[in-house]
């Protein structure tokens, strides 16, 4: 059977790059946070602030190249990958800030911002400001933070404010680290290295400045990535972080399956025809899956940056688009396991490590089947 290559990730990232990302990973993985080169590229490439808004300093960058650019991180390593996505993620928030506001925490050095979608916290109005209390979870790269977002309950008084339908008020927030403490709490068996861990904030006080609101309407920044739907934008950052680390592990269990032989027919496992046609068919799946996940990407960005609006029908396919390649990555990665042996089960390996980060990864809560 022919061999089908997988189709090239992106070339956004050079060689060099990813080389450097791919030495430091192993350690990253001990350490459970990114080893400091693999840091300082972040920082160095400006990746961290390519959602940003350019009028505050940040590269904003078109979505299907910077999705094409996050995929191909986590081809190299799952952790970076997920780091880079969650934390550029929060930089695209710069838009929907007062400008100077945005200015100044964009223009901060070696910015990074964290932090998480739950609104596990209140803000007491107080003043021309708030007074923020909560904590919350799963901020992947806190260590390297120097701003977390959240969401919060406002109160007036102590009294929940409450919005037309009579539900909680909620508003989203971007805060200095200076008011955060660090909770360590990222114990999983895979992403080690992203540092997902908890934060807490006691009462500290923000002017109102800080709070903004994740609508269109209320961006302050031009350009076509401030219209495009939040969710359109998570769900295809999130699908591509995952076909990244699949189309690495791909790779990795062919080579497996290249040295080692089958037990009964003696023969090398893809010189095996079931078995060739099982990995072929597989890589063959996901590369369909993944071409149809990128051109309905590409158009939905086409109709954004053309000045249009994204109705339900086109926020829907990319939704569907997005789970429909997770799945057919799951359906793969379970697929190929079984045949790598046990090299695979080894925590030291390669192998396992992008195994380990692609199941954790496949649990994020928007990626549900």
């Amino acid at each position: 059977m022919p061999h089908l290559a997988i189709a090239p990730l992106i070339p956004a990232l050079s060689a060099r790059d990813a080389h450097r990302i791919a030495r430091h990973a192993p350690a990253a993985d001990a350490a459970r946070f990114l080893h400091p080169a693999q840091q300082a590229l972040l920082h160095r490439r400006g990746w961290l602030t390519m959602l940003a808004p350019r009028s505050a300093g940040g590269a904003e960058l078109p979505l299907p190249q910077v999705v094409r650019l996050e995929e191909a991180v986590a081809a190299v390593d799952g952790s970076m990958g997920w780091v880079l996505t969650l934390c550029a993620g929060a930089g695209w928030f710069a838009g929907f800030l007062a400008p100077a506001m945005a200015r100044a925490i964009i223009g901060t050095p070696r910015v990074c911002l964290g932090g998480s979608g739950a609104a596990t916290g209140y803000a007491e109005q107080e003043g021309d400001g708030y007074r923020i209390t909560g904590s919350w979870d799963y901020a992947s790269g806190a260590p390297m933070a120097t701003h977390f977002t959240l969401n919060a309950r406002l109160q007036r008084d102590g009294q929940a404010l409450l919005d037309d339908e009579g539900k909680p008020r909620i508003r989203a927030f971007l805060v200095p680290a200076a008011l955060v403490q660090l909770v360590p709490s990222w114990n999983s068996l895979g992403m080690r290295a992203s540092a997902s861990h908890s934060y807490r904030i006691d009462g500290g006080w923000i002017s109102q400045e800080h709070g903004f609101a994740i609508d269109a309407s209320a961006a302050t920044a031009d350009g076509p990535l401030y219209r495009y739907p939040f969710y359109s934008l998570a769900y295809a950052t999130l699908a591509a972080n995952v076909a990244g680390m699949a189309s690495h592990f791909m790779a990795l269990a062919e080579e497996c399956m290249r040295h080692r032989r089958h037990a009964r027919a003696g023969l090398p496992l893809l010189e095996v025809p079931q078995v060739a046609a099982m990995l072929h068919d597989r890589k063959q799946a996901f590369a369909a899956a993944r071409a149809h996940f990128y051109a309905v990407l590409d158009d939905s960005w086409a109709q954004v940056a053309g000045g249009a609006a994204l109705d339900g029908d086109a926020m829907l396919a990319v939704q569907a688009s997005s789970l429909a390649l997770v799945a057919l990555c799951r359906a793969a990665v379970d697929g190929l396991y079984p045949y790598c042996g046990l090299y695979a089960a080894r925590e030291d390996s390669t192998i396992n490590r992008v195994w380990r980060d692609f199941h954790t990864a496949s649990q994020h809560a928007l990626l549900l089947p």
